[in-house]
């Protein structure tokens, strides 16, 4: 073989990057075909040659072939991604789009800053079971035998466990309040806990209402706790979640399971008091429910109320985000739609 073959097919491999696509598949054949390609040939042709040839000259031909191989592969790609139709359909003249970033959740944020708060004035967090007994759901924290929320028309009932009576009806908890039992019957006082999940309830779907939402409910227990420490408790909350100039107010109320109780209403923070549609023209929002523990309720748990005092209280996290970035339906957190969502949500880090 001579040195003016090698020289050729070198001249042939720097040419390969500049062929059109039949070109190119004429040119592999010729140089890479299993029957007449140059480059095949040569290497059969070695099988004759003296042993120090085969050495040197199989060496050489070896690595040419492997450079026209990547040769061929590259100049196949590059008139790939040249084609029209490379883009699968795809007008390619089109603006790229921007990379989208996640956030989180607006009510996943409002959650994470309730609980911070509440984890700065010393409460714990608990956590307990969606599914709970009648007993710890109603019984327990003093609803009476025939309160409306007892009737399956208002609470999600599951398949009974146990014989009839025996205090093991089971259901979706219609509020995170079981867990306070739980913690109460746990452990003596002192009590501080934060307590945020899901809630259960057979209501429409609408704009303020929904049948599963969030809920986040607090409570402390220990010796000498007034109405005085929950109105301070829940303002300084106030004004750390919404802003140290809102203005707060209590007005009386009922539940079962504090005596007395409270809603806790806070100036609208749309029009700052001077009374608009969010609001009712009232200048005041609702944000949550509030009252001093039940004695019967610290009886139930173990827990002597002439020794013991304690509140509780209990607000939506849907609401709150509602309140916070005034949002008017409820529908629209549970919906999905990502350019809503991420005008409120915070960055995932």
């Amino acid at each position: 073989m001579s040195q003016f073959s090698l020289d050729a097919l070198q001249a042939r491999l720097a040419a390969v990057a500049t062929l059109d696509a039949a070109d190119l598949e004429r040119e592999e054949v010729a140089v890479l075909g299993r029957k007449q390609g140059e480059l095949t040939r040569l290497l059969r042709d070695l099988a004759s040659r003296p042993l120090d040839e085969k050495r040197t000259v199989g060496a050489a031909l070896n690595a040419l072939k492997q450079q026209f191989d990547a040769a061929f592969a590259a100049r196949r790609a590059v008139l790939e991604a040249e084609r029209p139709d490379a883009g699968g359909g795809v007008d390619l003249t089109m603006p790229a789009r921007r990379d989208w970033t996640g956030t989180q959740h607006p009510v996943s944020v409002v959650i994470a800053d309730v609980v911070a708060i509440f984890r700065e004035l010393g409460f714990a967090v608990a956590l307990g079971p969606d599914i709970e007994n009648e007993e710890r759901n109603f019984t327990a924290l003093n609803f009476p035998p025939d309160h409306p929320a007892l009737d399956m028309h208002d609470t999600l009932y599951l398949e009974q466990r146990g014989a009839p009576g025996d205090g093991e009806r089971l259901l979706l908890r219609t509020h995170t309040s079981p867990v306070q039992i739980r913690v109460m019957r746990a452990g003596p006082p002192p009590h501080r806990v934060v307590i945020p999940g899901f809630s259960y309830r057979k209501d429409p779907f609408d704009a303020s209402h929904a049948p599963a939402f969030t809920q986040i409910e607090g409570l402390a227990v220990d010796e000498g706790i007034t109405f005085a420490d929950l109105k301070a408790t829940l303002t300084h909350f106030a004004r750390r979640f919404l802003g140290g100039d809102v203005a707060v107010r209590f007005r009386p109320s009922y539940f079962p399971f504090t005596e007395p109780s409270a809603e806790m209403d806070v100036s609208c923070v749309l029009c700052g008091g001077s009374g608009c549609s969010a609001c009712k023209g009232t200048g005041w929002m609702e944000i949550l429910g509030c009252g001093m523990v039940h004695e019967q309720v610290l009886r139930n748990c173990g827990i002597d109320p002439e020794h013991y005092t304690g509140f509780a209280f209990g607000m939506g996290p849907h609401r709150m985000a509602m309140v916070r970035y005034g949002i008017p339906d409820l529908r629209l957190l549970f919906g999905g739609d990502m350019r809503f969502l991420a005008q409120f949500g915070r960055f995932a880090g």
